[in-house]
């Protein structure tokens, strides 16, 4: 491509000139916003309630049935399984958790507008 090429790139952003530095970071800007992964959770109104059902988990207890019995979100018919989803579809102190802390380790209470989440992150990519 010749530097002197108008490019126009995804995402809205339009140059004269891009240097092969610029190019990188366009790319990185959308593989940042194409990451995704796949968390379950158990929601509840209180830290406490948070801590004792930590306490189980740490225990051996089973997440899914944890989640069905005690969490406040929808996805406790699933066991807490949210499915896959991008980064920033949920809420920041969520999304913190799942693309960047360690996976299949159960993290929290995470405190959000919601209440306080339970999360495992099982991939992300």
């Amino acid at each position: 491509m010749s530097s002197k090429q108008k490019v126009k790139v995804n995402y809205g952003i339009t140059s004269r000139l891009l240097s092969g530095y610029n190019i990188r970071a366009i790319k990185l800007i959308g593989q940042t916003m194409m990451a995704t992964a796949a968390a379950i959770h158990i929601l509840v109104k209180t830290e406490k309630q948070a801590l004792e059902l930590k306490a189980k988990l740490d225990k051996g207890a089973d997440f899914a049935q944890l989640a069905k019995k005690f969490s406040i979100c929808p996805s406790k018919k699933k066991g807490g399984d949210l499915g896959e989803f991008r980064r920033g579809q949920m809420v920041k102190a969520f999304d913190d958790v799942v693309f960047k802390k360690e996976l299949l380790k159960v993290h929290g209470p995470i405190k959000t507008k919601f209440g306080y989440h339970l999360i495992k992150t099982l991939y992300r990519n």
